[in-house]
């Protein structure tokens, strides 16, 4: 969809970026309010929420991303008429801690059990009943999450573009923003294929070009940093039966290994800071991914069928930066969603939405014990 130059659309809401945070947001607005999204890449979702490992792990990341993870599972597991599939699929995880690190994992149950009171603490052989592979003379314990799911990626960031646009919400493919100025209380967004968008609010989900399109505003940078992570695949062994097999992490991060199919998905969890890009995969860190699984496991492939690599954007602390820009009138951040971006989307989306409406937050993420203040971007000041 294009529009002249001569032309100037006028809606509430301008949404820059098309990924999952964009078009989540999107939606939950577009109820009561005139949404057009903005994406600068042809195709919605290309750069991070395409190339995630599709994972919903209620024990993984801080406290305000678990208590985000946990509100979004009943929307995940019962969504809308738009989603027009399954959205998740069960897949355990199995997190170790390598001889030494007990202690750390034991500590990391106690924090996340309130939450996930259905995670436990496993002893290394009995991890290696939901791993085979694992080397349990190599551990000191394990956290078996036996409710963890595979997410429907793809199912899930176009049932929100279908409710998007059943709303009355516009989308607009190749067309980044080019400069963005405030007049008479209008946002003015010139675009690069020469149309102007006209809105009182303008939403920051470009993803890893979160704080390039805050300047273009005038809004101070909330630090993010887009951080590279690689992924290979390479070909599960004949003998091991995958249907069943839990994901496997390392709780220092070292690797993690997903069943998918005959095949295993890899990843040596890197996170190489780099300039917002289009990201290609580390093969040095590819190569120390075969080392580490070699050691922990019984696991010897070396061939790789395919590898790609995605941006994770972080702020210092983490955790997600949704709110209005304390100094710019009119500009709401939603960025920061790293590596958390799928599981959270749900909660965060519909946090946003109270946040725009000026509204209280939704009381199942607030009873979670999430407070706007734990996301709200004045934090950083």
């Amino acid at each position: 969809m294009s529009t002249s130059a001569r032309d100037t659309p006028t809606t509430d809401v301008i949404v820059v970026g098309g990924g999952i945070g964009g078009v989540s947001l999107g939606y939950e607005l577009a109820s009561d309010h005139r949404v057009t999204l903005l994406e600068r890449e042809k195709t919605l979702a290309f750069h991070t929420t395409g190339r995630s490992a599709a994972l919903f792990l209620e024990t993984y990341g801080n406290n305000t991303i678990r208590a985000l993870t946990t509100a979004s599972r009943d929307f995940l597991e019962n969504p809308p008429e738009h989603f027009r599939s399954e959205l998740l699929a069960p897949r355990p995880l199995l997190q170790f801690a390598s001889t030494g690190r007990g202690d750390a994992l034991e500590a990391m149950y106690a924090d996340v059990s309130r939450l996930t009171p259905d995670a436990q603490l496993v002893s290394p052989a009995d991890a290696r009943t939901f791993f085979p592979p694992l080397r349990p003379e190599l551990i000191d314990c394990a956290l078996y999450e036996p409710h963890s799911m595979e997410v429907d990626v793809h199912a899930l960031h176009q049932g929100y573009v279908r409710g998007l646009r059943a709303r009355g919400g516009r989308v607009h493919t190749g067309t980044g923003v080019r400069s963005l100025r405030r007049i008479d209380g209008l946002w003015h967004a010139h675009t690069t294929d020469g149309s102007t968008h006209t809105a009182p609010l303008v939403v920051d989900a470009a993803g890893a070009w979160a704080d390039v399109l805050g300047a273009m505003a005038g809004a101070e940078p909330i630090g993010l940093v887009p951080m590279r992570r690689s992924v290979f695949m390479v070909a599960a062994p004949e003998d091991l039966d995958t249907a069943h097999l839990a994901t496997l992490s390392d709780i220092d991060e070292k690797f993690y290994i997903k069943p998918e199919g005959a095949q295993l998905l890899c990843s040596p969890a890197d996170e190489t800071p780099i300039e917002p890009s289009d990201a290609r995969p580390d093969e040095l860190e590819i190569a120390r991914a075969f080392d580490d699984i070699a050691e922990a496991t019984t696991l010897t492939a070396r061939h790789v069928r395919s590898s790609w690599a995605g941006l994770r954007s972080f702020v210092p602390d983490r955790t997600p930066v949704v709110g209005f820009d304390p100094n710019i009138e009119g500009f709401f951040w939603c960025a920061g969603q790293g590596g958390y971006g799928i599981q959270t989307c749900a909660a965060l989306a519909r946090v946003g939405a109270s946040l725009v409406r000026q509204q209280p937050l939704p009381v199942d993420v607030t009873e979670r014990g999430l407070r706007a203040s734990d996301v709200a971007p004045h934090r950083f000041g």
